[in-house]
This record gives structure tokens, C-alpha cells and sequence, in this order.
């Protein structure tokens, strides 16, 4: 089968930004023959064409090494080891409290008590 050129108005699937999914959508411009800039039918926002992909998610890495910082920390493992550990590993290996951060909490209540008891 052949295809034709895409014409003005043509109707065209594409990733809607606004809508987050693939919509139906008119050719607003064409540059080079091929679309450069469409609008979705369902909720007339015009964008660039996007071949049908989501863009990229927003992922800020300093948030992600914090993630994995405190995964390895709760489960003891090295940050990079922790991030690739699947939740199927984590239910077969419990992490155990430790009992240095009981004592830890038992010492706060108790000098929490001493300074109401003095005051």
C-alpha cells in the first residue's frame, strides 16, 4: 500500500502532553514533508509532533540518590545493590530493627520524662 504525504488537517495519532496518552490529532504545520506541529482533537491543545513517544520523565537525580541513600540504609545494603533490589527479594530477606535505634528511642522518652518531672 501506498502512503501519501501528510497533508494540512490530515488526521494523525500522537502522544497528547495534555491529555497523557494517544489521542487522534489534526496537522497544524508541516516542515520537510513530514508533520512538525499538531493539535489533539479531544482537547484542542497544539504541541509538536512527538512520533507517538511520551517525553522522558522528570527524574531529578539528587532526588533519586536520596531514594537510594535511605533504601540502603533501611535494608543494609549498599546504595547501588538497594536500588536494584526487586520487592520479591525484599519479602524474602526481613529487614531486622536494630536494637541500638530501641534504646535510642527508649533513652529519648526517658529523658523526655526527667525534664517534665524537674520542670
Amino acid at each position: 500500500m501506498l502512503t501519501r504525504a501528510v497533508r494540512l488537517g490530515d488526521d494523525i495519532d500522537d502522544f497528547c502532553v495534555k491529555c497523557k496518552r494517544v489521542m487522534n490529532h489534526a496537522v497544524v504545520s508541516i516542515l520537510k514533508d513530514a508533520p512538525a506541529k499538531v493539535r489533539c482533537r479531544t482537547c484542542h491543545s497544539d504541541h509538536d509532533f512527538r512520533n507517538e513517544q511520551p517525553p522522558p520523565p522528570k527524574v531529578d537525580p539528587r532526588k533519586a540518590a536520596l531514594f537510594n541513600e535511605v533504601l540502603g540504609n533501611v535494608t543494609g545494603l549498599p546504595a547501588e545493590a538497594a536500588a536494584e533490589v526487586t520487592p520479591v527479594e525484599e519479602e524474602a530477606a526481613p529487614v531486622e530493627v536494630k536494637a541500638e535505634t530501641k534504646s535510642k528511642a527508649a533513652k529519648a522518652k526517658s529523658t523526655a520524662k526527667t525534664k517534665k518531672s524537674r520542670a
